[in-house]
Order: structure tokens, then C-alpha cells, then sequence
């Protein structure tokens, strides 16, 4: 994914500045602890690592002292900054959530992986499950919520899912009932409206992109119909759907090529469901690519696939618009009604579950 413009860092001056007063008056220096269940180079990081990195670099750059609390994965040091984002790693999945709370209590304390850390404001990121920093920091937390997850609990197992959506829907925002929150689409605000979250407690930042990095080609449109989808390969992205797309439409256009950029453990299963729809030489799985090539292989496509049932924002469609390629994505997604200007800027369709085509993207 592309980092954030920095016209995102308003988050400093609309949010965080009702909690901070005084954040940037000159020779003010202060502290931000921002938590999140996975950083930007996780495996299975996306658009909402990419987001928060890029806003702690913004508050770093402005010269406020950032810390990232998250899980630790293979390869990666306990403690490292990056940007001028110091990272604390530890625990897992699961397990990432009560150790950052225990981190937190130690820090009050003086003790543990974030002694030192005395944060003026924290960004409780919740992606379905908040950390819950309200009960140590209080009213000087942010929640960041990207979008809701009633869609996406169900994939989690009945009991999980029940659980998880009731901590989302109804425990979460009696326990955050003061403090404020952050999202980054009129339709999450909605959403969050309807779980009883105070109007006057959302903020809205919309998601904005760099322009391209040094040493991006520009390339013209492939002469034969290519189309790409730029996502993490996971199951509640639902690329199958673009796989299907491909699967009919091909038997009317037999050139037409798929770009698939991204990677995710579900890999090897949509690999496998494309070579049972008959498709392996029409679909290409370019993996985790580096920006220039990224922007290659969108700058090369007549359309972009957004096939998610539930967005935010949608990053993807930021940045293929950047290169004048339109999105296509599911209106029911919820933020791909902000993202796109249906008819103008791509198109959003029916969710397939209330049309009668086999495929509706």
C-alpha cells in the first residue's frame, strides 16, 4: 500500500488536539502511544497498518515522541523504530491485546517494555476488538475504527464471532461512551452512530496517498483488457468473486488477463480455485511487490477490483485512481460509497447475495 498523504495528519489538529490542547504550539513536545494488533510489515498487514505508520511518521516528523504496542511475528526485533516510530512487539493474535494492557499498567508503574512512556494522548486502534487503554489513560484516548466488522465476525466461528461482535456492537462503546473517536468514512461514521457512539464524538479523516515514489515508470494501458485487484489475500476480501468475474467474462473476451497484487495465507486456496474454474493462464498472483511495481501493474489495467464485502475506505481505490483507473466494488461494502463516485470515478453493484447473476462485479 502507498502512504498517506500528509493531509491525514489533521487527525493531530481535529482529534487529538480536543484531548491535547496546546499540542502544536511552538516547543511543545509531547507524547503519542498509538495500539494496534499488527504494524505495517506484518504478513498480514493492510491499509489500516499502513494508515496508522503513516500518522505516526507525520507526528514524529512534527517532533512528538510515537510509540507503536503490537504483535510480534517472525523475523523482527522486539523493539526497532521505524520512521521515527519506536515499535514495541510482543504476543500474538490473541494475546497481543491483554499483554499492551499489561504494558500500559506497567508503565504507570515504571516498569515493563514501555517504562518511560507517559503518552498525552493514545490511538486505540479497533480492528473488531479495542485494547481497552480507556482503563488506564481514561478520556485521553482515541478509538480508531477504519469500519465495523458485523460482516466479518461470522468467519471467526459462532462463538467467537457472537462474542466479538457483542464487545464491538454494545461493550466497547459503553466503555468508550466519553471518549472520542476516529474514523475514516461517512458510512463507518454511520455505523458507528448506530452502535450508539455520540455524533459528536467521530471525527472523519478521509484517507489520502503520496504521489508516486522516484523511479515509477509511466506506462501506457495494456493494448489487451487487464484488470487488477490490489489486496491482502484473506477470506473476507473475497477475491473468489473476481476470480468468478473473470471465469464468465472471459468466455466473451478470451484475452482478458487478471493481476492479482497482494499475498496472504489464503493464497494457495484461491490459487487452487482458479485452476478449478479453468483459469490459471488468464490470472497471475504477483504476491507482495515493491511500490514501483505496484504502480506498474495498475497503470497497465483498464479496471480495478474491490470484491470486499466491508470497507472502511478502501485504499485500493485511491490508489488506482491515481492513475485514472476506475474501481469496481460492491455498494453494501459501505466505504467504497465514499471512495467512489458511482458512474464517475468506477461503479458499485449489488452485493451478489441480493442479485440473481451469478456474478455481479
Amino acid at each position: 500500500m502507498g502512504g498517506l498523504h500528509s493531509r491525514n495528519a489533521t487527525l493531530n489538529r481535529m482529534s487529538l488536539n480536543r484531548m491535547w490542547p496546546g499540542a502544536h504550539e511552538p516547543g511543545r513536545v509531547g507524547s503519542v502511544l498509538m495500539l494496534c494488533w499488527r504494524d505495517v510489515g506484518h504478513p498480514q498487514g493492510g491499509g489500516s497498518e499502513t494508515y496508522l505508520q503513516r500518522i505516526g511518521a507525520q507526528l514524529a516528523a512534527d517532533g512528538v515522541s510515537v510509540t507503536l504496542r503490537t504483535a510480534r511475528y517472525d523475523g523482527v526485533p522486539r523493539d526497532e523504530v521505524v520512521d521515527g516510530v519506536r515499535i514495541s512487539r510482543a504476543g500474538g493474535r490473541y494475546s497481543v491485546y491483554p499483554l499492551a494492557l499489561l504494558a500500559l499498567i506497567g508503565a504507570r508503574l515504571g516498569f515493563g517494555p514501555l517504562r518511560g512512556v507517559r503518552p498525552d494522548v493514545a490511538i486505540d486502534t479497533q480492528n473488531g476488538w479495542p485494547f481497552f487503554a480507556r482503563l488506564v489513560l481514561g478520556r485521553r484516548v482515541a478509538v480508531l475504527v477504519h469500519h465495523c466488522h458485523r460482516e466479518q465476525w461470522p468467519l471467526a466461528g459462532r462463538l467467537l464471532g457472537r462474542f466479538g461482535w457483542w464487545c464491538e456492537s454494545t461493550f466497547s462503546p459503553r466503555v468508550h461512551r466519553r471518549n472520542q473517536y476516529v474514523t475514516v468514512s461517512l458510512p463507518s461514521a454511520r455505523d458507528l452512530v448506530e452502535l450508539g457512539v455520540g455524533v459528536d464524538r467521530i471525527a472523519v479523516v478521509r484517507n489520502g496517498l503520496d504521489t508516486a515514489p522516484p523511479g515509477t515508470l509511466q506506462v501506457a494501458r495494456s493494448v489487451t483488457p487487464r484488470v487488477a485487484v490490489l489486496s491482502r489475500l484473506v477470506p473476507h476480501k473475497h477475491i473468489e468473486d473476481a476470480l468468478d468475474a473473470i471465469a464468465v467474462l472471459r468466455t466473451r473476451i478470451p484475452d482478458l488477463h487478471l493481476d492479482v497484487v497482494g499475498s496472504g495465507w489464503w493464497r494457495d486456496r484461491l490459487v487452487a480455485y482458479a485452476s478449478r474454474l479453468g483459469i490459471t493462464g488468464s490470472v497471475t498472483f504477483h504476491g507482495h511487490v515493491a511500490d514501483v511495481a505496484k504502480h506498474y501493474v495498475v497503470q497497465r489495467a483498464w479496471v480495478h477490483l474491490l470484491p470486499s464485502r466491508k470497507e472502511g475506505w478502501g485504499l485500493a481505490v485511491t490508489e488506482a485512481a491515481q492513475h485514472g483507473v476506475p474501481t469496481i466494488g460492491y455498494r453494501a461494502s459501505g466505504g467504497l460509497t465514499d471512495s467512489i463516485v458511482d458512474g464517475v470515478t468506477g461503479v458499485l453493484v449489488d452485493d451478489r447475495k441480493k442479485s440473481d447473476h451469478h456474478t455481479t462485479v
